[in-house]
């Protein structure tokens, strides 16, 4: 049975030991994620998170111009959201006209990276999409 005295002199190590398996974790898990995304083995999962994230993005604009009359000036400012709506609005860009009467918005973040989404027109119909407000940077 090994000593009090040895036992304390192993548990730096093992406590350097464990935080060194940690470290090496968590780099392999962002290094692996970075790997997927850049050969695009993400993209059908951030597909299909963007549409989600945007059809609730322009759900609750028009629920809000609705209750309001007029569309909010940040995501952030929606009334009566739910805690996992938080996750779509921090995966969105929202740019409202001055007047708060119309908007433009984009998917920023699907899954993992930013998808590329091509809605058809007749979704944005009777909302306040405008893409004349897409910032020239976007």
């Amino acid at each position: 049975m090994p000593s009090v005295c040895k036992k304390r002199r192993l548990a730096p190590y093992v406590v350097a030991g464990g935080a060194l398996l940690l470290v090496l974790v968590v780099v392999g898990v962002v290094l692996g994620v970075r790997f997927f995304s850049k050969h695009g083995l993400t993209e059908p999962m951030d597909r299909k998170f963007g549409d989600q994230n945007l059809k609730s993005t322009v759900a609750m604009l028009e629920l809000h111009k609705i209750r309001f009359g007029r569309y909010p000036d940040s995501l952030r400012d929606i009334k009566y959201t739910g805690d996992w709506d938080q996750i779509w609005i921090r995966g969105m860009r929202y740019y409202p006209s001055n007047d708060r009467q119309s908007y433009y918005v984009d998917v920023h973040r699907g899954w993992v990276g930013k998808p590329t989404l091509v809605m058809p027109a007749e979704f944005w119909q009777n909302t306040g999409y405008d893409e004349s407000l897409k910032p020239k940077n976007e």
